[in-house]
């Protein structure tokens, strides 16, 4: 089988590469195309995969080509971790909107919008070279922001293009560790959008044992989530909120956090990912062992914005255990081999979650066979989080709209509307300087 990643020189494909290292299945990928418009960046993670798979005489092998239909052709899969405007542009994102004190983050609030505006043009334009070259293949979407990018994508692919994240999936691997139990023998009872959802269960052997975490103040603070949000919260909730949650519940904390250091996340990746590349040409031998340094540099450095001063690693078991890359892996297994397997995905609503439009993509627990993911049922959102739900897809529905109309004015409404922007007046400003600095926005409205 063939699989394309399309941003093949991106800094993460070599945890998608050693997935496939570990799958031994007669039936798997034998064939990798890495597609990038950067060829130097696809040079390097080229020369860290092919050092990878020293050792392994069954390793896929892998082609690279900045030629998307040659990428595309033939394709069984394709994996879609695209990043329009690169790192340079995620430093806008956060900066235009850190100039005016709203949270500077690359997926939620305004600079989640100005991504989106950017990027959906392009990925739609890949889902229409998928139908044209490779109309049996699955896209299976990593890009940013995933539940838009991965909506606007099925209006040309329907139900064959599938969202993931590693974030609800960690979420239930730290609580089910929490209690002493084994992740995989626990089934989540998850419901949100990408970036915004909410544990609300947990079963174990038939029971519910979630309330037993949340009920305890010291097993809630050995998990990330009891950390970033307190016992207190959590508590008040009766759920665990996904950690991106933080940036709605404490916002003022995250911008005065983000405002307070020496860098943004996105200025911080730029710097380290221009020394990462650097240092594989000046060193060729040494690409994958730099690689893995940087990896975990990257990881242990998430979020740190969101945490307090005496608490700024993450756990050694979230940096060394992996996420999306897992997933995409036993999705294809899935649909490839019939393998079914659970996990939380984002796909389309249907029915699934009322109060949201039926052609939602929504973040729920499914179950995967060769005829794809299938949402499996779940008790519906209820109050504030059916609330915040409901506002934030809208305004995800509308960025995708004015980016494939190229309206400034739904452009416009969609940062108005975002419950972190706080004026219309100043959804004018972040739209005129989002235009200012960044090209790709500016040049979608004319």
């Amino acid at each position: 089988m063939k699989l394309a990643i399309l941003g093949g020189g991106g800094f993460r494909v070599p945890l998608v590469y050693s997935a496939l290292l570990r799958d031994t299945s007669d039936r798997r990928i034998e064939s990798v195309w890495l597609h990038d418009v950067a060829q130097d960046r696809l040079s390097a993670i080229g020369l860290v995969l092919s050092q990878m798979a020293a050792g392994h005489p069954s390793a896929p092998r892998v082609t690279t080509t900045t030629d998307l239909d040659e990428a595309l052709n033939g394709a069984d899969f394709v994996f879609s971790a695209i990043r329009v405007g690169g790192l340079a542009g995620r430093t806008s994102d956060e900066r235009v909107a850190l100039d005016l004190g709203l949270l500077g983050q690359e997926t939620t609030g305004p600079g989640g919008v100005a991504y989106g505006l950017r990027t959906v043009p392009v990925a739609v334009q890949v889902a229409e070279r998928v139908a044209a070259v490779s109309p049996g293949a699955w896209v299976i979407n990593f890009t940013n922001p995933a539940g838009m990018i991965t909506e606007a994508m099925q209006q040309v692919l329907g139900d064959r293009v599938v969202g993931i994240c590693d974030s609800p999936i960690g979420l239930g691997r730290r609580a089910a560790r929490a209690l002493g139990h084994d992740p995989r023998r626990t089934s989540p009872d998850y419901l949100g959008l990408n970036h915004l959802g909410w544990l609300r269960g947990l079963s174990h052997e038939g029971a519910d044992v979630l309330p037993q975490l949340i009920a305890d103040d010291a097993l809630l603070g050995t998990i990330e989530e009891g950390r970033l949000f307190g016992a207190e919260w959590i508590q008040s909730l009766g759920a665990i909120p996904n950690e991106y949650l933080y940036y709605y519940y404490f916002t003022r904390d995250a911008v005065r956090s983000i405002k307070g250091s020496a860098a943004t996340r996105g200025e911080f990746l730029l710097d380290q990912q221009r020394r990462f590349y650097d240092a594989v040409i000046g060193s060729p031998q040494s690409a994958y062992q730099e690689w893995q340094r940087v990896r975990r540099e990257r990881d242990a450095t998430y979020m740190r914005e969101s945490r307090h001063s005496d608490d700024e690693r993450r756990d050694a078991a979230d940096v060394e255990g992996g996420g999306y890359e897992g997933v995409a892996l036993a999705i294809m297994a899935a649909i490839a081999r019939n393998e079914r397997s659970a996990m939380i995905l984002n796909v389309r609503n249907g029915c699934t979650a009322p109060g949201l439009p039926r052609e939602a993509v929504i973040e729920v627990p499914c179950m995967v066979d060769a005829d794809g993911p299938h949402p499996l049922a779940t008790r519906p959102l209820l109050g504030h989080q059916l609330g915040l739900a409901q506002q934030v897809k809208a305004v995800e529905q509308l960025t995708i709209q004015a980016a494939r109309t190229r309206s400034p004015r739904l452009a416009l409404e969609a940062f108005a509307l975002h419950p972190l922007v706080d004026s219309v007046s100043t959804a004018h400003v972040l739209l005129d300087g989002y235009r200012q600095r960044i090209p790709d926005v500016d040049a979608l409205f004319r």
